[in-house]
């Protein structure tokens, strides 16, 4: 088991209506942090592996946390289906709808999270839309996320500056809010997202959706030099990373590398095959491999 770190406790007051609500401000250390840290000691790049929560169902999506984690993952990102995944390519929308076939929930997938952590520390982050948070409602949705062992959430559709009905009930609850940033980012907007996240910073390496090629790998390196003179938090790398080849160029840069679409893929793929879970492995297994040391 990972070791777990106790968060320090500020208190802060907001008001809602007319009735005033007081906040435990509790984000201090948590397993993002830990790893991040641990990783650096050990001159070592995080791999972020994102998996479809439901696809091709809960007890699958459970099996392979175990199984990436064990093949080298270092922290998993829970995607939420969602039927209008604004940010997603084609592979991971195709997933999110077998999901949601499958009755696959936000609740369900929490509980999930709560099973695991019956078995494994490994971090895990939640990708999801502001549609399904406020469906159950940001203070509720907080406190069953950590409750459950969640350690951070990814909103694509909610950037910093739109995000305080969220921020105040994640910051209470010592959920991490990671915010993305496009390579199209202004100076401005590199410094208010670096201000912003908690965790690590997703810069995303190209203008597209999940699943599209990666390219321009000089200006992702150039991009992260920027952001690097603004922010002290990781920077990981998402969209575009497909293959080891991929995962070792971007691992030169980064601090973290985040594969998804790739990893989707392997599980439709073998979503038939009693086998499915070993081939994903040792699908990750040659990405972890092939990342170089800090």
């Amino acid at each position: 088991m990972r070791e777990r770190h106790k968060a320090s406790t500020g208190r802060q007051r907001v008001t809602s209506g007319s009735s005033p609500i007081t906040y435990h401000s509790v984000l201090t250390q948590n397993r993002l942090d830990t790893t991040f840290r641990r990783l650096k000691d050990d001159s070592k790049k995080a791999l972020i592996a994102y998996l479809m929560a439901g696809d091709p169902g809960l007890a699958e999506t459970e099996q392979l946390v175990v199984a990436l984690e064990e093949a080298g993952a270092d922290i998993i990102e829970l995607g939420v289906p969602f039927s209008d995944p604004i940010a997603d390519g084609p592979v991971i929308q195709q997933a999110a709808e077998r999901a949601l076939k499958n009755g696959t929930s936000l609740r369900k997938i929490l509980a999930s999270v709560k099973s695991l952590r019956q078995r494994t520390e490994i971090p895990i982050v939640l990708m999801l839309y502001y549609n399904s948070i406020h469906a159950m409602g940001c203070e509720e949705f907080c406190k069953s996320a950590k409750a459950a062992g969640v350690d951070g959430l990814i909103v694509p559709d909610m950037p910093p500056d739109e995000a305080e009905p969220l921020k105040k009930p994640a910051d209470a609850t010592g959920l991490s809010l990671i915010f993305l940033l496009a390579p199209t980012s202004t100076t401005d907007r590199r410094k208010l997202v670096a201000k912003e996240s908690h965790g690590f910073v997703y810069y995303v390496s190209l203008t597209g959706i999940t699943g599209s090629k990666l390219s321009n790998v000089g200006d992702i390196h150039d991009n992260i030099k920027k952001l690097r003179k603004v922010s002290g938090s990781p920077v990981a790398v998402g969209f575009g990373v497909a293959t080891p080849e991929d995962a070792a160029r971007v691992s030169k840069m980064a601090d973290g590398v985040i594969v998804g679409s790739a990893i989707v893929k392997q599980i439709a793929a073998h979503q038939q095959d009693p086998g499915m879970v070993g081939h994903v492995a040792e699908f990750v297994r040659s990405l972890k491999a092939a990342m170089v040391p800090a």
